[in-house]
């Protein structure tokens, strides 16, 4: 990848684990929608809360001049990768309010590809605001998208420089492991969880 936007499948990449997640741990998807570029991130959680880093990828969509072919490779790519790693929960990224009305569509658009082609496989989706995401993977909400990539790459021991849309989705996914290990610690109940679809 470094530093360019590729699209599944990746049957060489040096930034996959093949394989299900080891016994104990819970693997989870990470979704940063987009209508030219889709980052997704794959980690595992094991029970001490201690993340491994799995798979990521960004899918191009740019090469995809027609919109609806583009929805349609989200949610075939996608739906490919989660039959490949069979998460057991995932994260996306929640819809923000964009200046250019068209812009939000579009995005609102890839977002429901992304949602429909993992909720076909069963599993279960958490939506978070960026703010929350980088609260925590950086511990600002106002962290920018270059602290995003050398926290994520810390965190889970990742060498070189990562796709910005790629770390975007490990950085979902981290939210969401640091999100569920809380609410697990108080004793909430997974059906109660606010932002659950």
């Amino acid at each position: 990848m470094n530093g360019r936007a590729v699209s599944f499948p990746i049957p060489d990449s040096p930034f996959s684990i093949p394989g299900g997640a080891a016994a104990g741990a819970t693997r989870i998807l990470g979704i940063d929608p987009g209508s030219r570029r889709t980052g997704v991130g794959i980690i595992d959680v094991d029970a001490a809360g201690q993340a491994r880093h799995v798979f990521h990828a960004a899918l191009n969509l740019v090469d995809n001049g027609d919109f609806a072919a583009r929805l349609k490779q989200i949610f075939d790519e996608l739906g490919a990768i989660v039959a490949e790693y069979a998460p057991h929960e995932a994260a996306i990224e929640r819809v923000f309010m964009a200046k250019n009305p068209d812009s939000a569509l579009k995005l609102g658009q890839a977002r429901g590809a992304a949602i429909c082609a993992i909720v076909q496989h069963g599993v279960g989706i958490t939506e978070y605001a960026a703010r929350e995401v980088k609260q925590a993977v950086v511990g600002t909400g106002a962290g920018d998208k270059t602290q995003v990539q050398h926290m994520v790459g810390l965190l889970l021991n990742i060498p070189g420089r990562l796709q910005a849309d790629a770390a975007d989705a490990l950085a979902i996914a981290l939210a969401h492991a640091h999100t569920r290990a809380s609410i697990q610690r108080v004793g909430i109940p997974r059906s109660a969880w606010r932002r659950r679809r």
